[in-house]
């Protein structure tokens, strides 16, 4: 398995903002890219700082993903008013979620 890890940096976020809601539609064209097996969107509401983690099938499958991932991630940056800073890729070394 593979990740890609995207910093974004903008302004504070409110606490009563939806942020799952307002990332529906990045996750539904996520969803339709082959290879894709899920993503973390983490976020520092009061620094305005958001960290997405895509998961991949494999390396192919990810990289194969690049040009799809880099529209979705500013058009997501642009509505949500932040700026990428960052992106880094990696090899999934270990994973293991509680149910």
């Amino acid at each position: 398995m593979y990740a890609r890890l995207t910093t974004y940096e903008g302004t504070p976020v409110p606490a009563d903002r939806n942020v799952a809601a307002t990332n529906q539609a990045a996750l539904d064209q996520a969803r339709q890219i082959p290879g894709f097996q899920g993503v973390y969107y983490l976020i520092d509401r009061e620094r305005g700082k958001a960290l997405t983690l895509t998961l991949w099938e494999d390396e192919e499958a990810m990289r194969a993903s690049e040009e799809r991932a880099d529209a979705i991630r500013r058009e997501s940056a642009e509505r949500d008013a932040m700026t990428v800073v960052s992106v880094e890729r990696y090899e999934v070394g270990m994973a293991h979620l509680e149910s």
